[in-house]
């Protein structure tokens, strides 16, 4: 098979919009912090890029596509990258792209799902705690997670080495479950042993930008369509039909939320779009190359209105979910991968199966569900069991002064905002500006 410039073009330009979505990420999760908090809350999805990249090359798409291991984790034979030089991706069968342009497609992937879990403790852990989290968490959580369900095999839909979810036939085109379920289990585990915010439930704890947070939704919409088109690997009709099916999702969950919005609370809100829109994504994921666009639809508006109701479950339940990573992205997670069991169809992708609204059978349900509660119960199980550890180790909280002060002075001696004239020179002109402050003081 030879390489094909154009589907190798398409791979690396949706890796880069991968890329994008998580300074998106950093901007909608930054605008929905309050003021005190938000360089700590962007700073927390860059070390997300930094970490993961270094472990994905080291030892982590070895981990999760490395031929010679089980369904249960890869090995390590592609430590390194070095031998996938020169060699075309090979998983489930040969792509007419390079091995390298595969690995960091995933590789974004993995990136963007320890940055979704930072949502979760806003406010309130520490800097430190955060980094050994990331970087633990995603060693021993997603890269086998990932194997599970998006390594095919060798040669081979089902081949050695493939993911024991992928060989049970778990349909999920672009990570409902490995991406999506994944970081939600791990947010809610995270804020079970954390603990509230001071104040929760008693204090404002409004967005204090959202502009941000449209901006930032606005970049994760932009950034989806790799994300899902993307991982047909190849500009082709699978890639065209998800690019479809993302676009109407989206837009059918935004007007979900607000009929919730608007009957619930009596306003629309601009905050609430944004949201659904986040929610439509996340929940056609895992259904984009499936579905029919009438049923990409359905989908994104049961979700938005689904996520609508499940983000205040919250403050019925009593567990601080800072951001709604559980209303939105555990749930949204597990409403998309549910409703592949019935609005799935061959008609789109004859590697898919037909639905109960297509006249297939309950199996299909079934086995969506038995991956959705795999990873759920994997991911949660075992970060409750890594955030004890740094509980009673590094510690994961900052001190209870630092929590009110804010946590952006505490962890990275900034402000995102300098009123007046002290602002605006960088760090050199700021050492200048003392400098001459202390001659004249002399």
């Amino acid at each position: 098979m030879e390489l094909s410039s154009g589907d190798t073009a398409w791979v690396l330009t949706a890796a880069a919009l991968v890329l994008l979505m998580t300074p998106g990420v950093a901007f909608f999760y930054g605008g929905m912090v309050r003021s005190k908090s938000v360089l700590n809350m962007m700073m927390m999805s860059l070390l997300a890029i930094a970490v993961v990249s270094v472990l994905w090359v080291a030892f982590g798409y070895s981990l999760a596509f490395g031929d010679g291991g089980n369904g249960f984790v890869g090995d390590l034979s592609v430590a390194g990258l070095s031998d996938l030089v020169g060699k075309l991706a090979d998983n489930g069968g040969t792509y007419p792209i390079p091995a390298l342009a595969f690995a960091m497609f995933q590789l974004m992937f993995a990136i963007i799902t320890v940055a979704l879990i930072s949502g979760a403790v806003a406010d309130r852990m520490k800097f430190l705690a955060w980094i050994i989290f990331a970087a633990a968490w995603v060693t021993i959580v997603y890269f086998p997670v990932a194997h599970w369900v998006f390594d095919f095999g060798d040669s081979e839909l089902g081949g050695d080495g493939a993911g024991w979810l992928a060989n049970l036939g778990v349909l999920d085109f672009a990570g409902g479950t490995a991406v999506h379920i994944n970081a939600g289990a791990a947010g809610l585990a995270l804020v079970v042993v954390m603990g509230k915010r001071i104040g929760f439930g008693k204090v404002p704890m409004r967005p204090h930008n959202v502009p941000f947070v449209i901006l930032g939704a606005s970049l994760l919409y932009f950034g989806w369509f790799g994300f899902n088109a993307g991982s047909a690997l190849g500009a082709n009709d699978l890639a065209a039909v998800a690019f479809t099916n993302t676009m109407v999702a989206t837009a059918a969950a935004i007007l979900g939320w607000l009929v919730v919005e608007k009957i619930r609370d009596g306003h629309a809100t601009s905050l609430g779009a944004a949201s659904g829109a986040v929610a439509g994504l996340v929940a056609i994921t895992p259904a984009c190359a499936f579905v029919e666009p009438g049923g990409a639809i359905a989908i994104g508006a049961i979700a938005g209105i689904i996520c609508a109701f499940a983000v205040t479950l919250k403050y019925r339940l009593g567990y601080d979910d800072s951001l709604d990573v559980v209303g939105v992205h555990l749930v949204g997670g597990i409403v998309g991968c549910l409703l592949i069991g019935f609005f799935a169809t061959t008609s789109v992708n004859a590697l898919g199966k037909d639905g109960l609204f297509y006249g297939g059978d309950v199996s299909v349900l079934t086995t969506q569900a038995i991956g959705a509660g795999a990873v759920l119960a994997y991911s949660f199980i075992v970060t409750v069991i890594l955030a004890f550890i740094l509980k009673f180790t590094v510690k994961l909280r900052v001190s209870s002064d630092d929590e009110v002060a804010g946590i952006d002075l505490a962890a990275h001696a900034e402000s995102a905002y300098e009123m007046g004239d002290s602002g605006g020179g960088g760090v050199l002109a700021g050492i200048g500006h003392a400098a001459r402050n202390n001659s004249e003081v002399e």
